[in-house]
């Protein structure tokens, strides 16, 4: 598959084959995602990885917010990648400042880039993602026991796709693009 095909094609999958993801098909995606640009080459993105199916649902029941789509989201899909930054580090001096003056944005900013990578990747080898920001990072932090110093930027669940969603309407070129 070209990368424009997967530009183009790549849709969010809300329903998911019955198929397993295994470790290996993960550890794929994220070895090409790590390669993905950041603040001063600062690559704090991380990705935890839920694979288990009871700390999947644990994360479904007490971690979404009450928000039922994303509880079935969770509890369909084979996989769970929470993705995180390291805090305090993108968009900082070394005496702990900011840059500029968009302060913590390029912590959102570098996992931004990580999760798009993350997902076009994934789409390139097979399978379908769906990003969710709905979510109790409070919940979540307790029960995967991620560490202070890092924040849950967005869920992705992963699997086989079981559904060919159709392209959303997009906005003509000459609304979002201004040539000075």
């Amino acid at each position: 598959m070209n990368f424009i095909d997967v530009v183009k094609e790549r849709r969010s999958i809300r329903k998911y084959a019955d198929t397993p993801v295994t470790q290996e098909d993960i550890t794929a995606i994220i070895d090409l995602t790590r390669f993905s640009p950041s603040w001063k080459n600062s690559q704090t993105t991380r990705f935890h990885v839920v694979l288990n199916p009871d700390i999947k649902n644990q994360i479904a029941e007490k971690g979404t917010c009450s928000f039922s789509k994303n509880k079935l989201n969770i509890q369909s899909a084979p996989a769970l990648v929470i993705l995180t930054t390291v805090n305090g580090i993108a968009g900082y001096e070394k005496d702990g400042s900011f840059t500029t003056s968009k302060g913590t944005h390029w912590e959102s900013f570098d996992a931004g880039i990580a999760c798009q990578t993350f997902c076009l990747t994934a789409y390139d080898k097979g399978f379908g993602t769906l990003i969710m920001g709905i979510f109790d990072e409070t919940q979540i932090r307790t029960i995967i026991q991620l560490p202070e110093t890092e924040s849950i930027a967005a869920l992705i669940a992963v699997g086989y796709a079981d559904e060919a969603p159709h392209a959303p309407h997009r906005q003509e070129l000459d609304k979002i693009m201004q040539i000075i």
